[in-house]
């Protein structure tokens, strides 16, 4: 696997400058999880780098990139619909340099598509070439020919990439790409390749640049961070790392996702409940209560497993809270099945769960499978499934309520900007009144109630 440091472009910086005569603008716009927001981070990152300013909206910029997911056929079509609206852009602008980059672009069938629905895009991109981009650029605007090939999978780890982070509080640390699992359902391996752990030096330089820079809570990255370690000549497993960063003096709290069940350990559990910078909460998802679900998706752990790591989670640190994925209707999925789902929610008691309705995704093996169940039918099982971890949480939260924990301030609340929203060790969501100066700050808030999934506390005065 080859290593490269970022350059910046220079040649690419003179030519974009001598082309636009001016400072050119662009626009990114990331759609997916939070691996494919801090892509997105990093091409805006390199963008500013060879000159251009990163502007929020799509009018009036020279370039637009779409950075895209692939995981769930609704990102895809989100996507797709957006690349549509672009093209009044492209009218009224001829000049304008459009991009399709992420995991979507990976898939031939995508790029065939986009030839032919949508010839107004002018470049099509892969999911790991933030560094490439200004070449790419600089190739479009001096030979005027579209750059809409397949991109061949890049697996280099580029070090050192600027980045553009949309918060000066939290942050994206990733420390690694990636998967090995092949779950029958997921086009990430495909589309994202093998697993590959950055070297831990290099991990920890970019965290302490982060904690010099203000950052407060941390989150590390991969596709499954218990992997951590593949590939590196140091013998180095996720929870020895966890336990290097976490021993960087410094305000902060490290999180991290995602967690593969089959290779979340009891040391893992050991080193989160003997550091106070690590924050009690783990996402583990379990995508199905059902053995025989889980067997068909190829996730090579069983339900007893599961729950005996959450149960010895639970005795050697009771505050710890756990949150979940859990798809719906995958083929093959009966009523008893998920059942057997429902009752398993009810017995770990997740703070969340992010509920999804199977998508299909072409070249994967679950793909292959019969599907008899009605989109109805799985609707209904997620309604009921919502239904339940609404009461549930609210008994979960009763625990907390008349506590006091410290927290850090995020910023304005999502529905009321009087209020400020905080965010608890246990991942869960505070709002409460308070000065706009508290953000970016710990403070003591006690837990009065909660209204939905959000509690409602008051600030602790000393």
């Amino acid at each position: 696997m080859e290593r490269l440091e970022y350059t910046r472009n220079q040649q690419a910086a003179d030519v974009l400058a001598s082309h636009y005569g001016r400072t050119p603008v662009a626009f990114v716009r990331s759609f997916g999880c939070q691996q494919s927001v801090n892509d997105g981070e990093r091409l805006k990152g390199v963008l500013e780098d060879v000159g251009f300013t990163i502007a929020e909206e799509a009018d009036g910029a020279d370039v637009i990139l779409f950075n895209t997911c692939a995981v769930r056929e609704h990102a895809e079509q989100r996507a797709f619909g957006n690349i549509g609206a672009l093209k009044a852009l492209k009218d009224q602008n001829p000049a304008l340099l459009i991009g399709v980059c992420g995991c979507m672009t990976e898939q031939k069938a995508v790029v065939d598509k986009i030839k032919k629905s949508y010839p107004y895009v002018d470049m099509a991109l892969g999911a790991n070439v933030a560094d490439e981009l200004p070449a790419i650029l600089v190739e479009k605007l001096t030979t005027r020919k579209k750059a809409l090939r397949v991109p061949q999978k890049r697996e280099t780890i580029v070090e050192d990439i600027p980045q553009k982070r949309a918060s000066g509080i939290k942050a994206f640390l990733p420390i690694m790409y990636g998967c090995d699992n092949y779950c029958s359902y997921c086009i990430v391996p495909y589309v994202r390749g093998r697993e590959r752990s950055r070297k831990p030096a290099a991990i920890q330089k970019e965290f302490e640049e982060l904690l010099a820079a203000g950052y407060k809570d941390i989150t590390l990255l991969g596709q499954n961070v218990n992997s951590y370690g593949k590939g590196l000549k140091e013998k180095l497993d996720f929870s020895d790392l966890l336990t290097q960063l976490a021993a960087v003096p410094g305000e902060y709290k490290l999180r991290f996702m995602t967690s593969h069940p089959k290779d979340a350990t009891r040391k893992m559990i050991d080193t989160i409940a003997e550091n106070p910078r690590l924050c009690k909460h783990v996402h583990l998802p379990i995508q199905s209560g059902s053995n025989n679900i889980l067997s068909r998706m190829n996730r090579k752990y069983a339900v007893e497993d599961y729950l005996a790591l959450v149960k010895y989670a639970k005795e050697t640190c009771p505050e710890m809270t756990f949150s979940t994925d859990i798809m719906v209707g995958f083929p093959g999925e009966t009523e008893e099945d998920f059942e057997e789902t429902m009752q398993l929610c009810k017995e770990v008691g997740f703070t969340q769960i992010f509920t999804f309705i199977y998508s299909k995704r072409s070249g994967t093996k679950a793909a292959e499978l019969p599907d008899e169940t009605t989109h109805r039918a799985k609707a209904a099982r997620i309604t009921r499934l919502k239904a339940q971890q609404e009461e549930q949480i609210a008994d979960v939260a009763k625990g907390w309520l008349g506590k006091t924990y410290v927290c850090l301030v995020e910023g304005p609340a999502r529905d009321d900007k009087t209020l400020l929203s905080a965010r608890l060790d246990n991942n869960a969501t505070v709002e409460f009144a308070g000065d706009k100066a508290l953000v970016g700050h710990f403070v003591p808030i006690t837990m009065q109630s909660i209204k939905g999934a959000i509690l409602q506390g008051t600030l602790k005065q000393n």
